[in-house]
């Protein structure tokens, strides 16, 4: 028989284990800041010789970074989705704009769909509770705060869709979106009409989630983003007019 004697783990591997788990699922984000070395190891219920023997091993594979004076950091585990050369080409074509709201359209809707079905019920509050941040923020009228609360609703569905691929994916995606990358998303909310319109489609979402309604889910992902295309495309289409206007003045300035 196949059998093989069972052997004794060592405490940093149930260390290394526990927190490459936490990475896996999101929970340890990159950039975040781990406790100190004592407050970990009580935690974790381990000797401080057994937790650094533990971040010495997730340091060598890339998954932990120190910081001198500072403490020991996720590592930006997302930074090598996509080469730099690609980003560049990311930046300077519209295409890969729109491209890329398509790209978020199929795979949202699916994750949408996912969390209406599979989210427990601690994953729709944390949903919820986003949801609610954004209403806030939308009184506040601050663009940056709700730009950056639109991008954790939207991770926090992932989050509830339980497929770690699709979740680190997309958190490579939006890292570019947050740089600009794609567009400027502060510009999404410089209409009083369009922000109103931007927190109702994510209201819609939240509720057909909250109602473990997939169908509903999928359509509300579906519509925000097809609003979210056709105002990047306006918003294109008029700086396009007004450079043509501004060539137009600058002709009659010379004339003058």
């Amino acid at each position: 028989m196949p059998f093989r004697p069972v052997q004794p783990e060592k405490l940093s591997a149930a260390v290394i284990r526990q927190i490459e788990k936490m990475i896996l699922r999101g929970i340890l984000r990159p950039g975040e800041r781990l406790p100190a070395e004592r407050e970990l190891a009580e935690r974790l219920g381990v000797s401080r010789p057994s937790l650094r023997e533990a971040v010495a091993d997730l340091q060598t594979r890339g998954l932990l970074t120190s910081r001198a004076g500072a403490g020991i950091y996720v590592a930006d585990v997302l930074g090598s989705a996509f080469s730099e050369a690609l980003v560049t080409l990311f930046a300077e074509h519209d295409e890969a704009v729109f491209d890329y709201l398509s790209f978020r359209r199929d795979l949202e809707g699916l994750a949408a769909d996912r969390a209406a079905r599979l989210a427990s019920e601690t994953d729709l509050k944390v949903i919820g509770a986003v949801f609610a941040q954004m209403e806030a923020a939308h009184q506040k009228r601050n663009p940056a705060d709700e730009a950056q609360l639109d991008a954790e609703f939207h991770l926090s569905i992932f989050e509830a869709s339980h497929n770690v691929i699709m979740l680190h994916m997309m958190r490579s995606m939006y890292q570019l979106l947050r740089e600009g990358v794609f567009y400027n998303r502060s510009v999404m909310f410089k209409q009083r009409t369009t922000r109103s319109a931007l927190l109702d489609q994510h209201r819609a979402i939240n509720d057909a989630l909250q109602a473990r309604d997939p169908a509903a889910a999928r359509a509300a992902v579906e519509a925000h983003l097809d609003y979210v295309e056709i105002a990047l495309r306006a918003e294109r289409k008029a700086d396009a007019h007004e450079e043509i206007a501004r060539q137009r003045m600058e002709r009659l300035s010379t004339r003058a």
